[in-house]
């Protein structure tokens, strides 16, 4: 018996892209907290946005975007909301003086997008925690 690859998490490149994908994530949610933190001047406003932008980020996702998503959205529109988190990210390394980081982190997730929407990745997840 040949096993399904069809599923999220069938094949090592989608078991892969699954961990980049929450990888990625981490990395926003970093990549936030160190933008807040080298923006603000004085401490308590540095540690306030260095833990605001992060808790905002965060709460976007965890209510649109992930598998267990509060209020799902179709395809087109989790992948905006994705594309705001993700692009925040990318303007906070490049804000911090790491041009060329943010410019692999975005490259990276656009084509772990892809690729996720691509191999239903997102809704066999949903299907699998319902």
């Amino acid at each position: 018996m040949t096993k399904d690859t069809s599923t999220a998490f069938g094949s090592p490149l989608r078991v892969t892209n699954s961990v980049g994908r929450f990888l990625l994530e981490l990395s926003a949610l970093a990549a936030l907290a160190v933008w807040g933190f080298n923006t603000a001047n004085g401490i308590a406003l540095q540690l306030v946005l260095a833990i605001a932008a992060p808790i905002a980020a965060a709460t976007v996702w965890g209510l649109f975007v992930a598998p267990r998503a509060r209020f799902p959205l179709p395809t087109l529109v989790r992948s905006g909301v994705e594309l705001l988190v993700f692009g925040s990210a990318t303007l906070a390394i490049w804000a911090v003086g790491a041009p060329a980081l943010a410019a692999i982190f975005a490259g990276l997730a656009v084509l772990n997008m892809a690729l996720t929407n691509h191999w239903h990745q997102w809704e066999a997840a949903r299907a699998a925690l319902a």
